[in-house]
């Protein structure tokens, strides 16, 4: 499973609003590795800068000096609709004069075939495959004249989860979808105000957390400050994978910091599914804090067994077949003086297709561990995301296939355990009503067709206008 993407945006009058938003992106970097991109205003005219690779790849002093202004936007992506090419980098800058627009998206809008082929009938044409690129046609083509009006008019439209960073000429703007799927948050900083997914990017440039931008509303700053407008919604629905996985352990989400989140899942497993052992180890990074969780609670000794190469699948530089055959230990290099003998316990986020879980069974096996006990913070996931999330199709999804015990003797191990989702719910300390638990469930918030191809839009009628040669 693989992150959602990241968005900022930063409004700041006598600022260097470029550098500020690469650095929130810096910070957002772990939602998003494939493309980077800043959009800025000067007042006149909306400039853009963005490629693939990391953010620290794309941009330079030379780039961020040309993104002049005193608003900016920013986003970090991971391809959840339409593949990873530069042809479809974000930010994308749509329509003529002044009814353009820049804009950043984090979600997965389900309707978005429909859509697509509604504005092309209308006349409007496509340089991208995303979904992002049909939610701003969809805005220009609002028969509304204020622009919160436009926007209102496109979520009367829209559905799926988004949270958007909009910029014009004259104003940024934060939208979030009524079901609040994705996180979205508002700062301070000096003279200004800043959007970003998570709060941790507004550590990172010392602006201080105002609150969350709240399910269904539409929030717009400019040289006249802040205005907000909700569209009411129905049940809220965050997504439960910002607090098992995709969100950083500093960040804060509905009042809650995600770390001892995080710790009392591992200490939920400790409660759930009791063994005794030798050793408790978290997969690092993403289980790290339920490790420490785990082991609290049990009395079993912390320590660490995988030292993880945390610049793994961040080069573009395809490995040989003979790097290839090395697998897991691309990303995980054991430590045999800790695991020799041992009976371990691991603890680690999610396993959705079960590819990754038994090789690093097989890895501390062979690395010396006597025996392995596999305790996950999420439930068995039987069923794919539709909502911004590149997850695996229902027929490859292990859980949907196979029971626990056939599980645990697929992945090798000596027992597993799954966290009960009253159990998450526990340790999240929020009331499960908040959350979308589809992926677990099948209970998904609006009907959705359950093979659902990311690559659609390319197929599209339309799609000879999308360039297939993009270098």
């Amino acid at each position: 499973m693989h992150e959602s993407c990241g968005v900022c945006g930063v409004y700041a009058p006598n600022e260097d609003v470029a550098r500020l938003t690469f650095f929130a992106l810096f910070a957002l970097q772990h939602r998003g590795q494939e493309s980077a991109g800043i959009a800025t205003t000067d007042g006149q005219r909306l400039q853009v800068y963005a490629k693939m690779g990391l953010v620290s790849q794309v941009f330079s002093e030379d780039s961020l000096s040309q993104l002049t202004g005193d608003m900016a936007i920013g986003h970090n992506r991971y391809s959840t609709r339409g593949s990873s090419r530069a042809i479809n980098v974000q930010p994308i800058v749509v329509g003529k004069g002044s009814n353009t627009i820049a804009i950043a998206h984090n979600g997965n809008i389900i309707n978005a075939e429909h859509l697509y082929a509604e504005l092309c009938d209308q006349g409007y044409t496509f340089k991208t495959s995303t979904d992002t690129e049909v939610i701003a046609n969809l805005i220009l083509s609002s028969p509304e004249k204020e622009q919160v009006d436009k926007i209102r008019y496109a979520m009367h439209r829209l559905q799926g989860a988004y949270s958007l960073v909009i910029l014009t000429n004259h104003a940024l703007f934060a939208v979030r979808d009524p079901f609040g799927v994705r996180p979205l948050c508002l700062g301070t900083v000096d003279n200004g105000w800043v959007i970003a997914s998570e709060s941790c990017a507004l550590d990172h440039i010392g602006a201080s957390f105002v609150r969350e931008v709240e399910p269904g509303e539409i929030v717009s700053i400019n040289e006249n400050g802040v205005k907000s407008s909700r569209e009411e919604g129905g049940r809220r629905a965050l997504c439960i994978f910002e607090y098992i996985y995709f969100a950083r352990p500093d960040s804060v989400i509905n009042g809650r910091l995600l770390y001892p989140a995080r710790q009392a899942m591992g200490a939920g497993l400790a409660e759930e599914h009791p063994v005794e052992a030798d050793l408790v180890m978290g997969v690092p990074d993403s289980a790290t804090a339920a490790g420490v969780g785990y082991a609290f609670k049990s009395g079993i000794p912390l320590g660490e067994g995988l030292i993880k190469n945390r610049y793994v699948g961040r080069t573009f530089i395809e490995p040989d077949q003979r790097i290839r055959d090395l697998g897991v230990k691309l990303k995980f290099n054991p430590l045999p003086q800790m695991l020799d003998g041992k009976r371990v316990v691991v603890v680690d986020d999610s396993i959705v297709r079960g590819t990754t879980t038994p090789q690093v069974v097989r890895l501390l096996r062979k690395t010396g561990a006597k025996e392995v006990h596999m305790r996950i913070c999420a439930p068995p996931i039987r069923y794919p995301c539709f909502f911004g999330v590149d997850m695996a199709t229902r027929r490859e999804l292990i859980a949907a296939r196979k029971t626990v015990d056939e599980v645990r003797d697929f992945i090798e191990a000596d027992s597993l355990g799954y966290l009960s989702v009253d159990g998450l719910i526990k340790a999240v300390a929020l009331p499960k009503d908040m959350f979308c638990m589809a992926c677990f469930t099948g209970d998904y918030l609006i009907p959705v067709q359950l093979e659902m191809d990311k690559l659609a839009l390319e197929e599209m009628p339309a799609g000879q206008q999308i360039p297939l040669d993009i270098k």
